[in-house]
């Protein structure tokens, strides 16, 4: 038996002793030892994005394998590794047309199937990455990074491009590194918590703003720091008053990048013809499939740090105390839980 967070229902979980998961031809069982606490959680708390009841949550994994399925070769019992939650089917329509992150039979750990809030986990046995030379306090941002990887393919960020990033949470300081090295030629961050915006001048950006959490006195602040526009706007923080005022930021011919998970329900109000006259890209970035090795990549050459990220850890009786950090605590940034203990 191992012990799990388990949710019967939306805001309902409790700890529990659940069945140890066992190996099936292609799969590896992993016994978690890091795992992130992500924004999307709280939405799923809430029994948003997809969520899949009863449901044990947490998709940003790092552990040791405890057992490999017939037909794996690629990693060994005792080994660290990194979970990708994420797996398509390869089978469907949207497969076909090589549209994997639109998935008929999307699966994702810890969102519509047992993931690593828990002692162990059972994964597909490709989407488990040998993760031995990197510390848990980096792996365990394997998951996050992948997600930005991700959303630098769908930016396809221009050389030399303005780029204002509206947020530095652990994901916004993320993205703001791979923009930085993927080619931008200059990066502002703006945001109301100054040690996330120390953090962000550290990773490289090239400008820090401390703005205030009031969407149109932000843009005030920010059109007046850059009259003509930005090439490209980014909002991470998830916040529907932020994603309207990005237009009014951007650039004539530039992109709205909407990165951020806003809630399902939330409306912003768009001109089309603002759109139409200054051709303006609407842009939006869900997840990621496939991108772990590239993520892995970049925390492995250092030029993507996590030092200062990780705030707040929990072992796994306290995941309610950890989501209530993250939620409320503006001294958090990441928060981990320790499921061993």
């Amino acid at each position: 038996m191992t012990r799990a967070v388990v949710y019967d229902a939306p805001r309902r979980f409790d700890l529990r002793e659940v069945p140890t998961p066992a190996a099936a031809v292609g799969e590896v069982v992993v016994d978690v030892e890091l795992a992130g606490v992500c924004g999307t959680d709280l939405h799923l708390h809430d029994g948003g994005f997809f969520a899949s009841f009863p449901l044990t949550p947490g998709h940003e994994s790092v552990g040791s394998v405890r057992e490999v399925g017939e037909g794996v070769e690629h990693v060994h019992v005792g080994q660290r590794v990194v979970v990708d939650n994420a797996s398509a089917c390869g089978r469907c329509a949207a497969c076909s047309r090589g549209d994997a992150l639109f998935c008929e039979r999307f699966r994702s750990l810890g969102v519509n199937a047992p993931g690593g809030f828990a002692g162990s986990l059972v994964s597909p046995g490709h989407k488990v990455y040998a993760a031995d030379d990197l510390p848990l306090d980096v792996a365990v941002f394997a998951e996050p990074l992948a997600c930005a990887v991700h959303g630098m393919d769908v930016l396809g960020l221009r050389p030399g491009a303005d780029v204002l990033v509206v947020g530095s949470g652990t994901t916004g300081l993320l993205l703001t590194q791979l923009l930085v090295h993927g080619g931008a030629g200059r990066v502002t961050v703006a945001a109301p918590t100054e040690f996330k915006l120390g953090l962000a001048r550290s990773y490289g950006a090239d400008r820090v703003v401390h703005v205030t959490r009031d969407a149109a006195e932000t843009a005030r602040a920010l059109a007046g720091l850059q009259p003509q526009g930005f090439d490209v706007t980014v909002d991470v923080t998830g916040a529907s008053s932020v994603v309207e005022t990005l237009p009014s930021l951007t650039a004539s011919n530039g992109t709205v990048f909407v990165y951020g998970m806003c809630d399902e329900d939330d409306r912003v109000a768009l001109s089309p013809y603002d759109v139409f006259r200054r051709q303006l890209t609407v842009k939006g970035s869900f997840a990621q499939v496939n991108c772990m090795e590239r993520s892995l990549a970049m925390l492995r050459s250092g030029r993507v740090r996590t030092e200062g990220l990780i705030t707040h850890r929990f072992p796994l009786a306290g995941y309610g105390d950890a989501l209530d950090t993250l939620a409320h605590d503006p001294t958090s940034l990441k928060v981990v839980v320790e499921p061993q203990r």
